[in-house]
């Protein structure tokens, strides 16, 4: 796009101020979603609807006094948030809010920038992101906090990974890694004769990876129920325990705007960015400013979904978050890019018809239903042999009997010899418990 320079500023302040102004809406909207999925009325007392009460807590945070213990890194720990706010802000520079418009007299995209490589850009703004939370951790010196950082930087990791293979099939199946050509792509029509007016949204295309995508998405945002991080049960608030004040307030606005950048990447990739919802487009168009309306109600559907998401599922044990990701994700995302590009050659060289069409999709469904169905059998734990009586208090802490185990007769263990002994470990062990 070859538009002005003052065209290019006006656009990113533009995108700045929805954003920050979409989030105070964003927390307000969580907030009464909430309340009516637990029977409460919400915020509703300050302003129309309670929106006040948004604007409250931000000009709280803003007033509030900013302290930083003594022991932290002062730098990093200044410098971690900013590029977490950065990288929050980034991605909207590359993502397509409308078509084409006229500004002030000149023909340009409801977009900042469009490059050859856009997708891409959108997952390196948010592998960016997690430097801003190792670094929040590391710099504050505290356990809870570098405990979290640790937890942050594993997950970021492993589920990037998924995120990007569902990337791929998007990339193979439109043809292009520009998130303006991705968006034009699934505006074609489904059939050659389309009276109806159905597009190729690649949601429906190319369900494995928008199902990936969705999952890798929660994980990436650090919500519920993968909000390992910075759980209160088992870190106080992880890696940003340390934190208060503006510098507080700033990772708070990046978790709601990393929320709504990850509807928005869906948005492009899956759900054919700003154009129409059928049969809706025809009543309301997608050209022009049109566009952007549509953009803003399907980002939105995709931000209820995180919210009922949090309403509705307790957080996950982090041995069976990390086996989620590593263990089922990523390999079904590496079978179905393999079986998009397969399906990509076949259809270029003209051998995907007929009789091997068929052929091929009756073999896809056969792996997936034996993958599914006839897996391995389920390996059974071996009951731990009884070589002796066992003794719940040898190590000087209750520990239960395991598989095979039994815990002796009260009469035995007051008989026994080693009673005196059982007591001095439990004792020693109270009084460990006392001084910690």
């Amino acid at each position: 796009m070859n538009d002005p320079w003052w065209i290019v500023a006006i656009k990113a302040i533009g995108i700045v101020l929805l954003v920050l102004t979409w989030q105070i809406i964003n927390v307000w909207f969580e907030r009464r979603v909430l309340g009516k999925m637990q029977q409460r009325k919400g915020p509703i007392m300050n302003g129309p609807f309670g929106l006040g009460q948004t604007l409250g807590d931000g000009l709280k945070f803003l007033l509030k006094e900013d302290f930083a213990p003594g022991m932290v890194d002062k730098v990093l720990y200044t410098l971690a948030p900013l590029i977490a706010g950065v990288s929050a802000f980034t991605a909207w520079s590359v993502i397509p809010l409308g078509g084409q418009v006229n500004m002030f007299g000149v023909e340009t995209r409801l977009q900042v920038a469009d490059l050859p490589v856009s997708a891409l850009v959108l997952l390196a703004a948010a592998s960016t992101a997690v430097y801003g939370f190792v670094l929040a951790g590391y710099s504050s010196q505290s356990p809870y906090s570098l405990l979290g950082s640790m937890r942050s930087s594993a997950q970021m990791i492993s589920y990037e990974i998924s995120m990007g293979l569902s990337y791929v099939a998007v990339f193979l199946y439109a043809g292009s890694m520009s998130t303006g050509q991705i968006v034009e792509a699934q505006g074609l029509p489904l059939f050659g004769a389309n009276p109806l007016g159905l597009q190729q949204w690649y949601w429906l295309l190319l369900l494995p990876s928008f199902v990936i995508y969705v999952i890798s998405m929660l994980g990436e945002s650090n919500r519920v129920p993968f909000d390992l991080p910075e759980c209160e049960s088992e870190l106080v608030s992880g890696h940003i325990t340390e934190y208060t004040g503006f510098r507080y307030a700033i990772f708070y606005l990046t978790e709601y705007i990393n929320m709504t950048t990850l509807s928005a990447i869906v948005t492009t990739l899956f759900l054919g960015g700003y154009k129409a919802i059928w049969p809706l487009g025809f009543i309301f168009p997608d050209t022009g400013y049109w566009g952007l309306l549509w953009f803003v109600i399907k980002v939105q559907l995709f931000i209820f979904f995180f919210v009922w998401v949090r309403a509705s599922l307790p957080r996950f044990r982090y041995d069976q978050f990390m086996g989620l990701g590593w263990k089922w994700l990523i390999p079904i995302s590496l079978g179905w890019v393999m079986v998009i590009a397969l399906l990509r050659a076949l259809t270029n060289h003209g051998l995907l018809q007929g009789p091997l069409l068929w052929i091929l999709i009756g073999v896809v469904v056969l792996g997936l239903i034996a993958v599914t169905f006839l897996g391995g059998e389920e390996v059974k734990d071996e009951p731990v042999v009884d070589d002796g009586p066992f003794d719940a208090f040898a190590g000087g802490y209750p520990v239960p009997p395991m598989p095979g185990q039994t815990l002796p007769e009260l009469a035995d263990v007051v008989a026994g010899s080693s009673i005196d002994t059982d007591h001095a470990a439990a004792a020693a062990s109270d009084d460990h418990r006392k001084d910690a």
